[in-house]
């Protein structure tokens, strides 16, 4: 069976992690029983050996990847080191992680929050894209931004929001903003908890999106393609 390292970068707020589990669990619920997992707490330091997984995948995390925490260098130089080594999927943070380890740059964007159900434009359709779609719709929940996009990452996903919603380097190495091992009841609860750090409108539209149909097992059939190609 095809070996997954999930590195681990940061957890739900612990009242949701009990209703809906952490991170890794969500990204077994949306790629399946086709794959071996083991998870790699990155805070703590345990990084993969590259060349020992088929494939890794970067989560999600509260943290900024131009923060000065050692674990977060740690994690940029692994990326580096591993890129070429095995396939790479980066979400959210492992998204900025990934384009900020391989050339780009990440900020806090002047948009502010990215919350709530977000489409984004299909620019380049790869094989392991099927079936193919002009836009798809996922969760989304970030203030950070790649803001400039490495020299030789293709721009796979864009909106006027998040330009680069979605990177590919070579054939080996994907990352998208969007999270779509988000269920819409853990994006509503997660969006409601930040009404004191979000605006209450923008909470409340946000919450509202969430209600309409989303793209989820379309983008997660995608990276299942992707991971056994």
């Amino acid at each position: 069976m095809i070996r997954i390292a999930i590195l681990e970068t940061g957890t739900p707020p612990p009242a949701l992690k009990a209703a809906h589990g952490d991170y890794p669990a969500m990204f077994r619920d949306l790629l399946g029983e086709a794959f071996v997992f083991e998870t790699f707490d990155v805070q703590e330091g345990a990084l993969p050996d590259p060349a020992a997984f088929d494939a890794a995948i970067i989560t999600g995390s509260p943290a900024g990847v131009y923060e000065s925490a050692g674990w977060i260098a740690g994690l940029l130089d692994w990326i580096r080191a591993a890129k070429g080594r095995t396939k790479l999927v980066g979400v959210c943070f492992g998204h900025q992680a990934m384009a900020q380890a391989l050339g780009g740059r990440v900020e806090k964007s002047d948009r502010g929050w990215g919350v709530g159900l977000h489409r984004y434009e299909v620019l380049s359709p790869e094989p392991w894209m099927t079936p193919g779609t002009a836009t798809v719709a996922i969760p989304a929940s970030h203030q950070d931004q790649v803001v400039e996009k490495p020299s030789d990452a293709r721009v796979l996903l864009r909106s006027d929001f998040t330009p680069f919603a979605g990177l590919a380097w070579g054939e080996d190495a994907i990352s998208m903003q969007p999270h779509p091992e988000f269920t819409p009841a853990f994006a509503t609860e997660l969006t409601a908890g930040r009404h004191d750090r979000i605006d209450p409108a923008l909470v409340a539209r946000a919450v509202d999106s969430l209600k309409a149909a989303d793209d989820r097992g379309v983008v997660g059939g995608w990276i299942r393609a992707f991971l056994t190609a």
